[in-house]
């Protein structure tokens, strides 16, 4: 396109050159004028040919310079040419003075632009992948644009009051001149206010400036007109045919006798040909309607626009008419594609959340013989699969689902996507096979050449019932809240929304709301299970969060931790029981007592947190070694966010703290990340140590678990040690740190000391 609008514009500069050229030598008296216009306009239309073709800063600022300075020179220039050529006589003096004064002061200021830079800069932006430098207007810009406009206006005004004083036969000389400016400035003005980079609008300055030439040099009044318009009614592409006032074909374009199929003297049997083609009931005696036809049907149906309109002359009198035919086949195909895409997801092709409301809520309306239900289908885990896999193969998941769900639904079923990782159903209850989908789900992979990938999908159902008022949007969101209660990511992958649900919900809410007052009043609190040694001796403790509510009582931790790793406030949960943990070491050490403390970190706790700033802040007040205070982060938290993870458990480490892998086997990169991270203990899974007495491969796995840690410099520790068994089992394993319920349940602090340290 640039280099395109380049050559154009080198065109008009040379044109308006040689019309320069020949106005000069012109004898006619206003020759000179026309030459000072070709001149002014020439310098602003090679100013912005620079600024189009260069991709150097220097030579587009020097462009800048040479187009605005040329548009005070080209505007004057226009200002004395239409006093000439509209024999205004010499202008008064005072207003000559203004003008001089005016263009002076544009002049000085870009003059001095360069020295203060309050009239323009220049910003490099990509267009066609190659540098242009885009104008950065400033006050004195303002000031510029004022003055050009106002002797643009006063030029306008002078040529309309010329075309409407002057006689039918010279009005269209004056008429042509007022509709070209106007149109120039109309260009211009869009190009200023839409920042399009590229100055289109010189072309309408540099073809004024050839009207100019012509219509002062060498008008002929009407013959001009004349021929545009029969020039113009020949090339335009809709079909036209004139008739007289007596309703006979006088003529047609080329586009017209193609229609019909005539020769370019023979219109005897046109208005015949036309009614075969688009009817009988088209009127030739009467004008001013319009009809559409469309012919054909499906992929190969044309659309057709007809519309009849009088000729009239200069005393309002009817002389004929002409009818325009005009094929607007491809402009209602790209409607239709628009409105496809405005009602469907581009991805996928399905519905849009919007555009699936409003069918749901007609087909409720107006089917009452079907029993349905709406299903939110979320895809648990599609951050894992853009961030590990990249988007494209996240794409092909979303992609992959949706052909699934096409799948597994009936015609009644009306379905769409409702967000970058979740589908909405409407599903006719009497053909839904919830185990059947379940059992799909389960082992649900989505592969390519390449990859293979587990997808984990989450289903939530909401049962409309008749009693229901019909809001979609509500039926989905309590679909949606059902899906947040599902625990076990693997195991409930569909869930429905009922009135226990709803309590739970609602129950959830009352407890998020006590978080802050329980935290303050110590109904949340740390309690301690110990950790002890290959000798059975105290090693230290895990701080395992536990709230005393005064009206439940003790309350189950599987109550309240999910909700609030949900909500996020298990951050503020987490925090709280770090702060008691540091309390509790604190007292120790005054006391004597050499044991440490583990807490645990929460995944959520990095989105809401600085994490070791908020744990180097802690031991720093409460004056305790790191050491003491060891940090447990879940396999599941290194697995998703490795990079951060890396970096988070090295700063850790170097400040003093140690650090535990937590669930370590529960994972799929459990060795990965041993390799990667450097860790200073790992806690086996306890499903693990069950597993290990009635598999042998567990057993073996946990054996070669210890050995390889220790090869490695690295600790561990066996959590979910119920019985004697398990513990000698473990001993004989080489394993350092054991905790479970056979040395203590979790119990308050007080419970604790008074058993291990009493």
């Amino acid at each position: 396109m640039r280099l395109v609008l380049s050559v154009v514009f080198a065109i008009l500069i040379i044109a308006l050159l040689v019309c320069m050229f020949f106005a000069k030598k012109s004898k006619k008296p206003i020759g000179n004028a026309v030459s000072f216009v070709l001149a002014g306009l020439i310098i602003p239309v090679l100013g912005n040919l620079i600024l189009i073709a260069t991709s150097d800063k220097t030579y587009a600022t020097s462009g800048c310079y040479i187009y605005f300075l040329g548009m005070d020179i080209a505007v004057y220039s226009i200002w004395h040419f239409t006093l000439v050529y509209c024999k205004m006589g010499k202008p008064k003096t005072i207003l000559r003075v203004l003008i001089a004064v005016l263009l002076g002061a544009d002049f000085t200021q870009y003059i001095l632009n360069p020295i203060f830079h309050f009239t323009f800069s220049i910003e490099k932006i990509l267009v066609e992948n190659r540098p242009y430098f885009r104008l950065v207007p400033y006050t004195g810009q303002t000031f510029h644009r004022i003055v050009c406009y106002g002797l643009f206006v006063s030029i306008l005004i002078v040529f309309a009051v010329k075309t409407i004083k002057s006689s039918y036969v010279y009005r269209e000389k004056y008429a042509v001149m007022f509709f070209s400016i106007l149109a120039t400035g109309a260009v211009e003005t869009y190009y200023i206010f839409s920042r399009h980079p590229m100055d289109t609008s010189m072309i309408g300055f540099g073809l004024f400036g050839l009207l100019v030439y012509f219509f002062s040099l060498h008008y002929r009044p009407m013959k001009l007109l004349d021929r545009m318009l029969a020039g113009m009614a020949s090339e335009m592409p809709d079909a036209l045919f004139f008739f007289d006032e007596n309703g006979k074909c006088i003529w047609a374009n080329e586009p017209g006798r193609e229609l019909i199929g005539v020769s370019k003297d023979n219109y005897d049997n046109i208005k015949d040909n036309l009614k075969y083609l688009f009817g009988d009931d088209i009127d030739f005696n009467s004008s001013g309607w319009y009809k559409r036809v469309t012919l054909g049907t499906g992929d190969e149906t044309q659309y057709t626009h007809l519309a009849m309109r009088s000729t009239v002359d200069e005393k309002g009198h009817v002389t004929g008419s002409y009818l325009s035919i005009r094929d607007i086949t491809e402009e209602q195909h790209e409607i239709k594609r628009e409105m496809y895409r405005s009602t469907h997801d581009s991805l996928t092709d399905f519905y849009t959340k919007e555009y699936l409301y409003e069918n749901i809520s007609n087909r409720l309306q107006s089917d009452h013989e079907t029993d349905y239900m709406v299903a939110y289908i979320e895809i648990s885990n599609l951050k894992v699969v853009n961030d590990v896999f990249g988007k494209n193969f996240s794409d092909l998941t979303i992609k992959d689902i949706a052909k699934f769900i096409q799948r597994n639904v009936t015609d009644k079923c009306l379905y769409g996507r409702l967000s970058m990782d979740s589908f909405g159903v409407l599903i006719d209850k009497s053909n839904f096979n919830e185990e059947g989908l379940a059992k799909r789900l389960e082992n649900y992979t989505v592969k390519d050449e390449n990859l293979e990938h587990h997808i984990l999908i989450h289903i939530g159902i909401y049962d409309i019932t008749p009693e229901d008022e019909i809001d979609v949007s509500l039926f989905f969101d309590s679909a949606r809240l059902a899906t947040t209660m599902i625990s076990n990511n693997y195991q409930d992958l569909i869930v429905y929304y009922d009135d226990k649900l709803r309590n739970e919900i609602i129950h959830n809410q009352l407890i998020s709301n006590q978080v802050k007052n329980a935290i303050e009043t110590r109904q949340i609190r740390p309690y301690l299970q110990p950790i002890v040694d290959s000798r059975g001796m105290l090693a230290g403790a895990e701080a395992l969060v536990r709230w005393i509510h005064p009206e439940e009582g003790f309350m189950n931790p599987g109550k309240f931790i999910p909700v609030f790793e949900r909500n996020g406030l298990i951050a503020s949960v987490d925090k709280h029981v770090w702060r008691c943990a540091c309390e509790i070491l604190a007292n120790w050490k005054e006391r004597g007592i050499n044991s440490f403390i583990s807490i645990n970190i929460s995944p959520k706790d990095f989105y809401y947190m600085d994490v070791i700033a908020t744990l180097k802040s802690l031991v720093e007040e409460f004056g305790i070694d790191p050491i003491k205070l060891r940090v447990e982060i879940t396999e599941t938290v290194m697995m998703n966010d490795s990079v951060d993870i890396l970096k988070t458990v090295d700063d850790l480490r170097a400040y003093g703290f140690v650090v535990e892998m937590d669930d370590f086997g529960s994972g799929f990169s459990s060795l990965n990340l041993l390799k990667d991270m450097n860790i200073d203990v790992v806690k086996i899974d306890m499903q693990f140590l069950k597993d290990s007495e009635r598999n042998m491969k567990a057993g073996i796995i946990i054996k070669n678990i210890i050995n390889m840690a220790e090869d490695l410099g690295i600790d561990t520790l066996t959590e979910g040690v119920e019985t004697a068994k398990q513990f000698e089992k473990l001993y004989a394993m080489g394993c350092k740190l054991y905790q479970g319920y056979y040395f203590s349940k979790p119990v308050p602090v007080e419970d604790f000391e008074k058993q291990w340290f009493d």
